[in-house]
């Protein structure tokens, strides 16, 4: 089954939501709605987070409520089998938005389009961090590592690179390398 074919049996609520810091996608999830969320793709509402391989858009694990959990609630579809098309594409709209804002690290949400592709929904300025526990590993290490760049790319094409090769690799984090929401 095609996410697009998960997509529409979650009710055409799911979207992707990327974290970009200073132009660089630093990680991503799917939110899937459920009959808990109401039809919306809000995690503290009952939707299902699924994160995603930086370098290759399948799923690395999902959580819902914050927990584990290996299907839609809903539907019964497994998510071990979940792969986002046109990934790349997704990527550098999502780092590209950096160099129209100028925002130093912002939210990225973006649907997909049976015709036209990924289409952004919105940008958030200030970003949930649930996005760690639905990828099993903290934000913090990465930050530090784009913060730590002695030149940092200056296309969003470049960007994108550097993101797919560098955080595609990372094992689970501690918890103690998560950001805490804020307040």
């Amino acid at each position: 089954m095609s996410v697009m074919d998960i997509w529409l049996l979650a009710r055409n609520s799911s979207d992707i939501r990327t974290i970009v810091f200073q132009g660089y996608p630093v990680m991503a999830m799917m939110r899937m709605a459920t009959r808990a969320s109401d039809g919306k793709a809000n995690l503290h509402q009952g939707a299902v987070g699924v994160g995603l391989d930086l370098a290759t858009g399948k799923s690395l694990k999902a959580v819902q409520f914050d927990k584990p959990v290996t299907n839609h609630p809903d539907t019964g579809h497994f998510f071990n089998y979940l792969k986002v098309p046109h990934w790349r594409r997704l990527l550098e709209l999502s780092s590209a938005c950096f160099d129209i804002t100028g925002l130093g690290c912002l939210g990225v949400d973006i649907v997909l389009d049976r015709l036209h592709g990924p289409l952004i929904l919105e940008l958030n300025a200030r970003p949930g961090l649930a996005i760690q526990i639905a990828n099993g590993q903290g934000l913090l290490p990465r930050l530090k590592t784009i913060e730590g760049l002695p030149h940092p790319h200056v296309s969003a094409v470049e960007r994108v690179d550097y993101s797919q090769a560098t955080f595609s690799e990372f094992e689970h984090m501690p918890e103690e390398t998560m950001i805490p929401e804020l307040a």
